[in-house]
C-alpha cells in the first residue's frame, strides 16, 4: 500500500481497476498524453435510416455483447424510464458482465441491485444515490466501484480511462436524423450537459425519445452528426420527478442562521463586487444562502457575471431581475429552470466538460468566485465527505463538489454542528470526497472555521466581524453536546475507489459489514 498526500493508504494496483495513481495534491498532477481517439463513423446515404422500431433493434445494431461499457445520463433524475427499458432488453438478450458509466444513478434504478446479483453488471463508475450505493457498500459488485465527480467523469472519458461502447441518451426531443434537445416535449428536462461528452466519444450513440419531430429539431443541443440511431418509445420520463433534492429554501431556524452567515462570508470576503460569479447547490441551506446573497446584491447595487452548475428557479429569478447577466447550465434542477432555458437568451446550456473538466483549456468551475456546498462529514484537516453517510454506507454521488471546491476563489461548506445526535466535524472523515486544501470556510450555527491556508480571507472576515472559531473548537463543541462518536467499523475488502478529478486516487472504499 502507498500513502497519498493526505495520508490515506492506497493500493498500488487493484484488480478490475489497474494501476493506481496516488493523489498528490489538488493542483499537483500535470496531465500527459493525448485525448482518446474517436472512431470515424460511416457516412450514410440517407439520414432517415437511423430511425429504428425498438431499443432491442438499436442495441443489436450497436453490436451489444458481454463485457461492453454502457453510459447513461441523469437529467431525468428519479423520473428516468429509459435505463430500465434498456435493461429489460439486456436481460432478454442474455447479455452479462457489463460495465456501466452513468453520470449518476438514482433510486428509481434500484433494479440494478438485482442485475448486479445476476452478473449482468460487474462494475459501475460515476455517481450513485440511494439503494444501489448500499449494494456497492455490501461488496456485491465484481469489480471496484469508481466514484468520480462530474468533471472527473468527463476527464476519464476524454482521456480514454473510461472508454464507452454504447451511449444511450434519453432525448426529450429528437428528429429522425438524431438532432436532440432537452427543452421540448412531454418529458422536457432542460440542459443536456452530461450526454454531450458521451455523444462525442462513445463508439455508438443511441437517442431514445418520446417526442419525434420533423427535421431539424430546434434548438439543437446534440447534433445528428454525433448520433447513430434513433428510437421512438411511448415515454422516456416522468417530468415532475426531475425535481431533485431539497429544492425549497429551508425554514429551519438553525439552518437559516447558517445560510445568513454564509452570505456574510461572501459579502466580506473581498470578492463580492460587480461581475462576481456564484454557484449554490440544491439543498435547502444552500438555496437560503443564495436568497440572502440576492438581497445583498440588491442592497449594494451589485450585478453578477454568471451563476452556474445545476440551475434552479431561484437562479432564474435572479437572472430575470437583472442580478446576473448569464446562467451557465449543465442540468436544470426544476421545471422553472427548464422553461427558462427555452426562453431566456441569457440562460445558456453548457457541456459537463466546459463546466468542470480540469484537463481542458479552461472550465467554468475554475472561474467561480463563490460556491456554497454541503457535506456529510468534515474533519479537522478540512477534508470533506459527501459520498458516504456517518455509518460508512455509500449513499451519494460527488457531483460537482470536487470541481467547484477546487476552482472557486472561496468554497463554503454549510452544515449544522450536529445532524441528529451525530457531530459533523470529526478527527478523520470516513471517506475523502474533496481534499481539505480546496475547502476555505466551514459555516455552522456556532461559528465559522477558516482554512489556515487562507490568511488574507481570514483577515477580511475578521474585519467584517464574522465569528471565526478554530475548527478543533467546533469539534469539541459538538462532542460536548453529544459525545464523541465511536469509529465506524468497516471490513477489509476494497469495494471501490474515490478518484480525484485529475485521475489520481483520494481514498479507498471498504466493504461495510452488516
Amino acid at each position: 500500500m502507498l500513502k497519498n498526500s493526505i495520508g490515506r493508504l492506497i493500493p498500488e494496483e487493484l484488480e478490475g481497476y489497474g494501476k493506481v495513481k496516488p493523489f498528490a495534491g489538488a493542483y499537483a498532477t500535470v496531465p500527459e498524453g493525448n485525448k482518446a481517439p474517436v472512431k470515424i463513423p460511416c457516412h450514410r446515404a440517407s439520414e432517415s435510416d437511423k430511425l429504428l422500431p425498438s431499443i432491442e433493434e438499436a442495441l443489436k445494431r450497436a453490436g451489444i455483447r458481454d463485457g461492453m461499457t454502457l453510459s447513461f445520463h441523469h437529467h431525468m433524475r428519479d423520473g428516468d424510464l429509459v435505463m430500465e427499458q434498456v435493461f429489460d432488453v439486456i436481460r432478454k438478450l442474455g447479455i452479462r458482465d457489463l460495465r456501466l458509466a452513468p453520470s449518476a444513478v438514482f433510486p428509481c434504478q434500484k433494479f440494478l441491485c438485482e442485475d448486479i446479483e445476476r452478473g449482468i453488471v460487474r462494475r459501475i463508475s460515476g455517481g450513485i444515490d440511494g439503494i444501489v450505493g448500499r449494494a456497492i457498500s455490501a461488496g456485491k459488485l465484481r469489480e471496484p466501484f469508481v466514484a468520480r465527480s462530474h468533471g472527473g467523469r468527463v476527464r476519464a472519458i476524454e482521456a480514454g480511462d473510461e472508454p464507452v461502447d454504447i451511449a444511450i441518451i434519453a432525448a426529450p426531443t429528437a428528429d429522425a436524423a438524431g438532432n436532440i434537445n432537452g427543452t421540448g416535449g412531454p418529458s422536457a428536462c432542460g440542459a443536456l450537459g452530461y450526454p454531450m461528452v458521451d455523444a462525442e466519444y462513445a463508439k455508438t450513440v443511441i437517442a431514445v425519445t418520446d417526442n419525434l419531430v420533423d427535421f431539424p429539431a430546434a434548438p439543437i443541443s446534440i447534433p445528428h452528426s454525433k448520433v447513430d440511431w434513433v428510437v421512438k418509445i411511448d415515454k422516456i420520463g416522468i417530468p415532475e420527478k426531475i425535481v431533485s433534492g431539497t429544492l425549497k429554501i429551508t425554514r429551519d431556524p438553525i439552518r437559516l442562521r447558517i445560510a445568513e452567515t454564509a452570505a456574510q462570508v461572501i459579502e466580506h470576503s473581498g470578492f463580492f463586487q460587480n461581475g462576481f460569479s456564484f454557484q449554490a447547490g440544491a439543498g435547502g441551506t444552500s438555496l437560503a444562502a443564495a436568497a440572502y446573497v440576492r438581497e445583498k446584491m440588491k442592497r449594494n447595487g451589485i450585478t453578477g457575471s454568471f451563476g452556474s452548475g445545476g440551475i434552479t428557479g431561484y437562479f432564474v429569478d435572479m437572472l430575470e431581475e437583472g442580478l446576473f447577466r448569464t446562467l451557465l447550465d449543465t442540468q436544470s434542477f426544476d421545471l422553472k429552470a427548464v422553461a427558462s432555458l427555452a426562453r431566456n437568451p441569457g440562460h445558456l446550456e453548457m457541456s459537463a466538460g466546459h463546466y468542470a473538466n480540469l484537463h481542458t483549456k479552461g472550465c467554468v468551475a475554475s472561474m467561480l468566485d463563490f460556491v456554497v456546498l454541503g457535506a456529510t462529514e468534515i474533519d479537522t484537516d478540512f477534508n470533506v465527505n459527501v459520498t458516504s453517510e456517518a455509518d460508512g454506507v455509500m449513499l451519494h454521488g460527488i457531483g460537482g463538489h470536487q470541481d467547484t471546491a477546487a476552482g472557486a476563489k472561496v468554497s463554503i461548506i454549510v452544515t449544522p454542528l450536529l445532524r441528529g445526535r451525530i457531530p459533523m466535524i470529526v478527527d478523520r472523515v470516513n471517506l475523502v470526497s474533496s481534499p481539505g486544501e480546496t475547502i476555505d470556510v466551514i459555516v455552522t450555527e456556532r461559528g465559522i472555521a477558516v482554512n489556515p491556508l487562507k490568511k488574507e480571507l481570514t483577515e477580511n472576515l475578521r474585519k467584517g466581524g464574522l465569528p471565526i472559531v478554530d475548527i478543533r473548537d467546533l469539534k469539541k463543541m459538538a462532542e460536548n453536546i453529544s459525545g464523541k462518536p465511536a469509529p465506524v467499523q468497516m471490513g477489509e475488502k476494497i469495494v471501490g475507489l474515490v478518484e480525484y478529478r485529475d485521475g489520481t486516487i483520494l481514498d479507498v472504499i471498504y466493504q461495510k459489514n452488516s
